[in-house]
Protein backbone atom coordinates (compact mmCIF):
# COMPACT_ATOMS: atom_id res chain seq x y z
CA UNK A 1 0.00 0.00 0.00
CA UNK A 2 2.80 2.37 1.07
CA UNK A 3 4.58 1.27 -2.16
CA UNK A 4 1.45 2.33 -4.68
CA UNK A 5 1.15 5.48 -2.72
CA UNK A 6 4.81 6.59 -2.92
CA UNK A 7 5.33 5.20 -6.60
CA UNK A 8 1.85 7.27 -7.50
CA UNK A 9 3.19 10.36 -5.88
CA UNK A 10 6.68 10.08 -8.22
CA UNK A 11 5.98 13.14 -10.98
CA UNK A 12 5.66 11.57 -14.29
CA UNK A 13 8.28 12.07 -17.06
CA UNK A 14 5.89 13.88 -18.72
CA UNK A 15 4.93 16.18 -15.70
CA UNK A 16 8.53 16.80 -15.57
CA UNK A 17 9.13 17.89 -18.97
CA UNK A 18 6.61 20.67 -18.28
CA UNK A 19 8.20 21.66 -15.11
CA UNK A 20 11.10 22.11 -16.66
CA UNK A 21 9.74 23.89 -19.64
CA UNK A 22 8.00 26.00 -17.76
CA UNK A 23 10.94 27.04 -15.26
CA UNK A 24 13.01 27.40 -19.02
CA UNK A 25 10.21 30.00 -19.73
CA UNK A 26 10.27 31.83 -16.36
CA UNK A 27 14.19 31.94 -16.31
CA UNK A 28 14.34 33.35 -20.10
CA UNK A 29 11.35 36.30 -18.92
CA UNK A 30 13.58 36.99 -16.04
CA UNK A 31 16.68 37.10 -18.24
CA UNK A 32 15.12 39.65 -20.79
CA UNK A 33 13.65 41.64 -18.04
CA UNK A 34 16.26 42.10 -16.56
CA UNK A 35 18.63 42.42 -19.15
CA UNK A 36 16.19 45.55 -20.55
CA UNK A 37 15.22 47.13 -17.30
CA UNK A 38 18.44 47.21 -14.91
CA UNK A 39 20.26 49.17 -17.42
CA UNK A 40 16.82 51.80 -17.55
CA UNK A 41 16.89 51.47 -13.73
CA UNK A 42 21.11 52.66 -13.38
CA UNK A 43 20.51 55.16 -16.07
CA UNK A 44 17.61 57.05 -13.97
CA UNK A 45 19.50 56.30 -10.95
CA UNK A 46 22.66 58.39 -12.37
CA UNK A 47 20.68 60.75 -13.63
CA UNK A 48 18.56 61.42 -10.71
CA UNK A 49 21.35 62.04 -8.37
CA UNK A 50 24.13 65.09 -7.78
CA UNK A 51 27.20 64.85 -9.98
CA UNK A 52 29.34 63.89 -6.88
CA UNK A 53 26.99 60.86 -6.26
CA UNK A 54 27.83 60.15 -9.61
CA UNK A 55 31.33 60.45 -9.07
CA UNK A 56 31.34 58.57 -5.89
CA UNK A 57 32.21 55.20 -4.86
CA UNK A 58 30.41 52.81 -3.29
CA UNK A 59 27.25 53.50 -5.22
CA UNK A 60 24.10 53.16 -3.19
CA UNK A 61 21.71 51.96 -5.74
CA UNK A 62 19.25 54.52 -5.35
CA UNK A 63 18.37 57.54 -7.04
CA UNK A 64 19.46 61.00 -4.59
CA UNK A 65 16.29 62.59 -6.38
CA UNK A 66 18.80 65.63 -7.00
CA UNK A 67 18.25 67.15 -10.50
CA UNK A 68 21.25 69.14 -10.74
CA UNK A 69 22.60 66.75 -13.56
CA UNK A 70 19.41 67.20 -15.58
CA UNK A 71 19.64 70.84 -14.85
CA UNK A 72 23.40 71.16 -16.44
CA UNK A 73 22.38 68.95 -19.16
CA UNK A 74 19.21 71.07 -20.05
CA UNK A 75 21.25 74.52 -19.70
CA UNK A 76 24.39 72.99 -21.99
CA UNK A 77 25.10 75.11 -24.99
CA UNK A 78 23.45 73.13 -27.56
CA UNK A 79 21.22 70.90 -26.25
CA UNK A 80 17.76 73.02 -27.01
CA UNK A 81 18.45 72.66 -30.41
CA UNK A 82 19.77 69.19 -30.49
CA UNK A 83 16.09 68.38 -28.79
CA UNK A 84 14.59 70.34 -31.70
CA UNK A 85 16.18 69.11 -34.54
CA UNK A 86 15.13 65.31 -33.08
CA UNK A 87 11.65 65.97 -32.50
CA UNK A 88 11.39 67.73 -35.99
CA UNK A 89 13.12 64.79 -37.62
CA UNK A 90 11.40 62.63 -36.12
CA UNK A 91 8.00 64.03 -36.55
CA UNK A 92 9.02 64.20 -40.51
CA UNK A 93 10.06 60.36 -40.59
CA UNK A 94 6.74 59.07 -38.84
CA UNK A 95 4.67 61.35 -41.14
CA UNK A 96 6.82 59.79 -44.52
CA UNK A 97 6.57 56.78 -43.31
CA UNK A 98 2.91 56.30 -42.75
CA UNK A 99 2.11 58.26 -45.98
CA UNK A 100 4.63 56.52 -48.01
CA UNK A 101 4.29 52.56 -46.30
CA UNK A 102 -0.11 52.21 -45.28
CA UNK A 103 -0.43 52.92 -49.01
CA UNK A 104 1.82 50.41 -50.04
CA UNK A 105 0.51 48.19 -47.22
CA UNK A 106 -3.01 48.53 -48.91
CA UNK A 107 -1.84 47.85 -52.15
CA UNK A 108 0.14 44.60 -51.58
CA UNK A 109 -3.23 43.23 -49.39
CA UNK A 110 -5.85 44.34 -52.09
CA UNK A 111 -4.40 44.09 -55.48
CA UNK A 112 -2.44 41.07 -57.40
CA UNK A 113 0.21 42.39 -59.84
CA UNK A 114 3.10 40.73 -61.90
CA UNK A 115 5.74 41.37 -59.05
CA UNK A 116 3.97 41.41 -56.12
CA UNK A 117 6.21 38.65 -53.83
CA UNK A 118 9.60 40.59 -55.54
CA UNK A 119 8.13 43.56 -54.42
CA UNK A 120 7.76 42.54 -51.05
CA UNK A 121 10.92 40.96 -51.09
CA UNK A 122 12.93 44.16 -51.93
CA UNK A 123 10.83 46.22 -49.17
CA UNK A 124 12.71 43.59 -46.94
CA UNK A 125 16.14 43.49 -48.58
CA UNK A 126 16.45 47.47 -48.46
CA UNK A 127 17.71 46.74 -44.81
CA UNK A 128 20.66 43.95 -46.14
CA UNK A 129 22.15 47.31 -46.87
CA UNK A 130 24.45 48.59 -44.19
CA UNK A 131 24.16 52.28 -43.25
CA UNK A 132 27.90 52.93 -43.41
CA UNK A 133 28.42 51.34 -46.37
CA UNK A 134 25.85 53.88 -47.76
CA UNK A 135 26.81 57.17 -45.86
CA UNK A 136 29.32 58.20 -48.53
CA UNK A 137 27.29 58.26 -51.90
CA UNK A 138 24.75 59.31 -49.76
CA UNK A 139 26.44 62.33 -48.17
CA UNK A 140 28.44 63.29 -51.72
CA UNK A 141 24.20 62.99 -53.04
CA UNK A 142 22.68 65.00 -50.48
CA UNK A 143 25.98 68.04 -51.11
CA UNK A 144 24.81 68.13 -54.30
CA UNK A 145 21.17 68.49 -54.04
CA UNK A 146 21.32 70.91 -51.05
CA UNK A 147 19.76 68.24 -48.67
CA UNK A 148 22.75 67.72 -46.43
CA UNK A 149 22.63 69.52 -42.89
CA UNK A 150 18.80 69.70 -43.26
CA UNK A 151 16.20 68.54 -41.35
CA UNK A 152 14.17 66.80 -44.68
CA UNK A 153 17.50 65.39 -45.54
CA UNK A 154 17.94 62.91 -42.56
CA UNK A 155 13.95 62.69 -42.16
CA UNK A 156 14.93 60.83 -45.71
CA UNK A 157 17.02 58.67 -44.58
CA UNK A 158 15.11 57.75 -41.39
CA UNK A 159 11.81 56.83 -43.53
CA UNK A 160 14.16 54.79 -45.81
CA UNK A 161 14.51 52.69 -42.30
CA UNK A 162 11.45 52.56 -41.33
CA UNK A 163 9.49 52.20 -44.29
CA UNK A 164 10.34 48.49 -44.54
CA UNK A 165 8.89 48.54 -41.13
CA UNK A 166 6.00 50.88 -42.19
CA UNK A 167 4.75 48.52 -45.08
CA UNK A 168 4.86 45.33 -43.12
CA UNK A 169 2.98 46.16 -40.14
CA UNK A 170 0.08 47.79 -42.36
CA UNK A 171 0.24 45.02 -44.73
CA UNK A 172 -0.45 42.39 -42.05
CA UNK A 173 -3.37 44.74 -40.84
CA UNK A 174 -4.92 45.35 -43.90
CA UNK A 175 -4.77 41.39 -44.69
CA UNK A 176 -6.74 40.92 -41.79
CA UNK A 177 -9.43 43.17 -42.65
CA UNK A 178 -11.80 40.99 -44.77
CA UNK A 179 -12.36 42.05 -48.73
CA UNK A 180 -15.99 41.50 -48.06
CA UNK A 181 -16.58 44.78 -45.80
CA UNK A 182 -15.46 47.02 -48.53
CA UNK A 183 -17.64 45.13 -50.77
CA UNK A 184 -20.14 45.65 -48.62
CA UNK A 185 -19.93 48.84 -48.75
CA UNK A 186 -19.33 49.24 -52.34
CA UNK A 187 -22.62 47.64 -53.14
CA UNK A 188 -24.37 50.40 -50.76
CA UNK A 189 -23.44 52.94 -52.63
CA UNK A 190 -19.83 53.68 -51.89
CA UNK A 191 -16.93 54.42 -53.64
CA UNK A 192 -13.52 52.74 -53.07
CA UNK A 193 -12.22 55.59 -51.03
CA UNK A 194 -15.42 55.80 -49.13
CA UNK A 195 -15.64 52.24 -48.04
CA UNK A 196 -11.83 52.78 -46.60
CA UNK A 197 -12.18 55.81 -45.20
CA UNK A 198 -15.62 54.54 -43.21
CA UNK A 199 -14.54 51.15 -42.86
CA UNK A 200 -11.57 49.96 -42.94
CA UNK A 201 -9.68 53.40 -42.20
CA UNK A 202 -11.11 53.09 -38.61
CA UNK A 203 -10.63 48.96 -37.86
CA UNK A 204 -6.77 49.89 -38.94
CA UNK A 205 -6.11 53.15 -37.31
CA UNK A 206 -4.83 51.72 -34.08
CA UNK A 207 -2.38 49.71 -36.07
CA UNK A 208 -0.93 52.80 -38.09
CA UNK A 209 -0.95 54.62 -35.12
CA UNK A 210 1.45 51.64 -33.56
CA UNK A 211 3.46 51.90 -36.96
CA UNK A 212 3.90 55.58 -36.66
CA UNK A 213 5.80 54.81 -33.14
CA UNK A 214 7.88 52.32 -34.64
CA UNK A 215 9.01 55.20 -37.03
CA UNK A 216 9.08 57.96 -34.59
CA UNK A 217 11.40 55.54 -32.24
CA UNK A 218 13.85 54.45 -35.06
CA UNK A 219 14.33 57.87 -36.34
CA UNK A 220 14.83 59.07 -32.41
CA UNK A 221 17.39 56.81 -31.51
CA UNK A 222 19.34 56.74 -34.75
CA UNK A 223 23.15 58.31 -34.68
CA UNK A 224 25.45 57.45 -37.07
CA UNK A 225 23.36 58.93 -40.52
CA UNK A 226 23.03 61.93 -38.05
CA UNK A 227 26.18 61.85 -37.29
CA UNK A 228 27.57 62.18 -40.95
CA UNK A 229 24.95 64.27 -42.54
CA UNK A 230 24.61 66.76 -40.18
CA UNK A 231 27.34 69.13 -38.99
CA UNK A 232 25.16 72.73 -37.48
CA UNK A 233 21.95 70.46 -37.06
CA UNK A 234 22.94 67.74 -35.78
CA UNK A 235 20.04 65.76 -33.25
CA UNK A 236 20.44 65.09 -29.90
CA UNK A 237 21.79 61.60 -30.32
CA UNK A 238 24.75 63.59 -32.57
CA UNK A 239 25.16 66.16 -30.45
CA UNK A 240 25.79 63.61 -27.37
CA UNK A 241 28.09 61.46 -29.42
CA UNK A 242 29.83 65.04 -30.70
CA UNK A 243 30.62 65.54 -27.19
CA UNK A 244 31.08 62.20 -24.85
CA UNK A 245 34.28 62.54 -24.83
CA UNK A 246 34.92 65.79 -23.30
CA UNK A 247 31.34 65.74 -21.75
CA UNK A 248 31.50 64.99 -17.56
CA UNK A 249 30.22 61.74 -16.27
CA UNK A 250 26.83 63.26 -15.01
CA UNK A 251 26.44 64.68 -18.60
CA UNK A 252 26.24 61.38 -20.48
CA UNK A 253 24.25 59.57 -17.81
CA UNK A 254 21.74 62.94 -18.26
CA UNK A 255 21.66 62.83 -21.98
CA UNK A 256 21.34 59.30 -21.72
CA UNK A 257 18.11 59.83 -20.02
CA UNK A 258 16.64 62.52 -22.06
CA UNK A 259 16.82 60.41 -24.89
CA UNK A 260 15.74 56.58 -23.15
CA UNK A 261 12.37 58.80 -21.39
CA UNK A 262 10.35 59.94 -24.35
CA UNK A 263 10.46 56.86 -26.57
CA UNK A 264 9.13 55.09 -22.79
CA UNK A 265 6.69 57.86 -22.44
CA UNK A 266 5.33 57.42 -25.98
CA UNK A 267 5.37 53.79 -26.51
CA UNK A 268 3.28 53.71 -22.90
CA UNK A 269 0.94 56.87 -24.35
CA UNK A 270 -0.33 54.07 -27.39
CA UNK A 271 0.94 50.86 -25.70
CA UNK A 272 -3.21 50.05 -26.35
CA UNK A 273 -2.96 50.47 -29.89
CA UNK A 274 0.23 48.14 -30.22
CA UNK A 275 -1.80 45.52 -28.15
CA UNK A 276 -4.40 46.48 -30.67
CA UNK A 277 -2.70 45.84 -33.66
CA UNK A 278 -1.64 42.53 -32.92
CA UNK A 279 -5.54 41.64 -32.22
CA UNK A 280 -6.54 42.92 -35.35
CA UNK A 281 -3.44 41.02 -37.53
CA UNK A 282 -4.06 38.25 -35.94
CA UNK A 283 -7.48 37.87 -36.88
Amino acid sequence: MSATTTASDQPTPVQATRSAARFLFWACVFLICAWVLVPIYLLMVNALSSPEQVSGFPKSGLPGFDFSSLQFFAGFSGVGRALWNSVSVAVLTMVLSIGIGAPAGYALSRFDFPGKEVFRMLVVMTRAFPLPLLALPLAVMFIRTGLDDTALGLALVHTVLALPFSVLITFSLFSGIPLELEEAAWTLGCNRWQAFQKVVLPLVLPGIAASAVFAFTISWNEVFAAAVLTIENRTLPAFLIQNLNVSPLHLKFAGGAALVVPALVFIFAVRKYLFAMWGIANR
